[in-house]
């Protein structure tokens, strides 16, 4: 029984996903339109996309990269920027969850090296920006998170025009994180000593890593491709479940199948629920023309990737959808899947101050979400 609660715990929004679909399934019993619900391109393209990212990971391909450019790294403001830029920027390409999965347990490293306290007063401010860095900087690109590749098929829209109407909320999320950045980082001691943040790791010296690292990068570019529809989804996958399975099988344990079913569970769940006409046009109703603040505010309760997948059904808004649910990914600490790995790492590393950890998160979390709808309101009454 201890067992059932812990999984339920760990996975409230899988739980959550296959008890709706469940239900449904009681209102509209499994016939044969139930083939018509799930988006298998998107599930096999986010799935070769965790294979990937966690190869490349796997083999320290990102710690390496970012250790070498803090080895270069002159002065506390510099640092500090650099932290919260890695994240930022490796979430448009590695997804945000990857670039905390990699970068934050990196920063108690980095600023432990310091020593003079400086962990204590710097790292939990630090991890808050990551972790806002992460969920913005993802928001760019179709492959920066789940629910952006999700809404980009549905929507069928090019690279460009998603990159286009993501643009404006990026650079001001940028200049935001830099000023925020270069605040925090007169905390940090001025001047650092040479190689005094560099973290030290062989990378090279194996052929046979090399030769992994080499698949993963071609098998990214295929992704790209797919998602790009210049390639198909199916030898996309099938390029990267044999590839996968020659070079390294344990890559295969390492991908979020709780964050797939989930997927599936909500593709179930909606697709019943829009079979019902009343309960369609009331929820139709409801959004119609509220897409972007409806998406943020049910993230808020739901977090952004079920909010995407259980808001698609009922609007054909997309655009309205992929900037709400990633303006929604900010807010409260269940917003984005993704922010509760960077608490996790604060919980286990410095378990005494979770509460305030919280705190200035969410203090952190209202001013950037603030600024952002800001925008989307002067970007709205431009375009009237």
């Amino acid at each position: 029984m201890n067992k059932i609660f812990t999984f339920i715990k760990k996975e409230t929004v899988l739980c959550v996903a296959l008890l709706l679909a469940a239900a449904s399934m009681f209102i509209v019993p499994p016939d044969s339109g139930y083939g018509t619900y799930i988006d298998v391109k998107t599930l096999a393209v986010l799935f070769c996309l965790m294979c990937v990212m966690a190869g490349l990971q796997k083999a320290g391909v990102f710690e390496w990269s970012a250790g070498k450019l803090l080895g270069h790294v002159k002065n506390g403001r510099a640092l500090i920027l650099m932290l919260v830029m890695l994240c930022f920027f490796s979430g448009m390409f590695i997804t945000n969850d990857v670039a905390l999965i990699t970068f934050v347990p990196f920063t108690f490293i980095v600023l432990d090296m310091l020593g003079n306290g400086q962990k204590d007063r710097l790292v939990l401010p630090v991890v808050v920006m990551q972790t806002v860095a992460a969920n913005l900087g993802s928001m760019l690109t179709p492959i920066g998170n789940p629910q952006n590749l999700y809404l980009f098929g549905k929507a069928g829209l090019s690279v460009f025009a998603f990159i286009k109407l993501m643009l404006p909320y990026t650079i001001l999320s940028l200049g935001l994180l830099a000023v925020f950045s270069l605040i925090l980082g007169r905390a940090c001691p001025h001047t650092l000593k040479e190689g005094e943040t560099a973290v030290q790791k062989k990378l090279f010296q194996d052929k046979k890593v090399c030769y992994r690292i080499a698949a993963y990068i071609v098998l990214f570019l295929l992704c790209l491709l797919a998602v790009g529809r210049i390639l198909p989804w199916q030898a996309v996958l099938f390029a990267v479940i044999i590839t996968v399975f020659v070079t390294d099988r344990k890559v295969f344990g390492k991908v979020d199948y709780s964050l797939l079913l989930t997927f599936v569970g909500f593709f179930v769940f909606v697709g019943n629920v829009g079979r019902l006409p009343a309960f369609r046009d009331f929820l139709q109703n409801i959004i119609a023309g509220r897409e972007v603040y409806t998406a943020v505010i049910v993230s808020q309760i739901i977090s952004n990737v079920p909010a995407a997948l259980l808001l698609s059904g009922f609007t054909k808004d997309y655009a309205g959808l992929i900037v709400g649910t990633n303006l929604g990914g900010l807010g409260t600490l269940i917003a984005s899947m993704a922010s509760l790995i960077s608490y996790k790492y604060v919980a286990k590393e410095m378990k005494g101050s979770k509460g305030r950890y919280i705190l200035l998160f969410t203090i952190g979390n209202i001013v950037f979400l603030a600024a952002l709808v800001l925008l989307h309101v002067l970007l709205g009454s431009q375009g009237a």
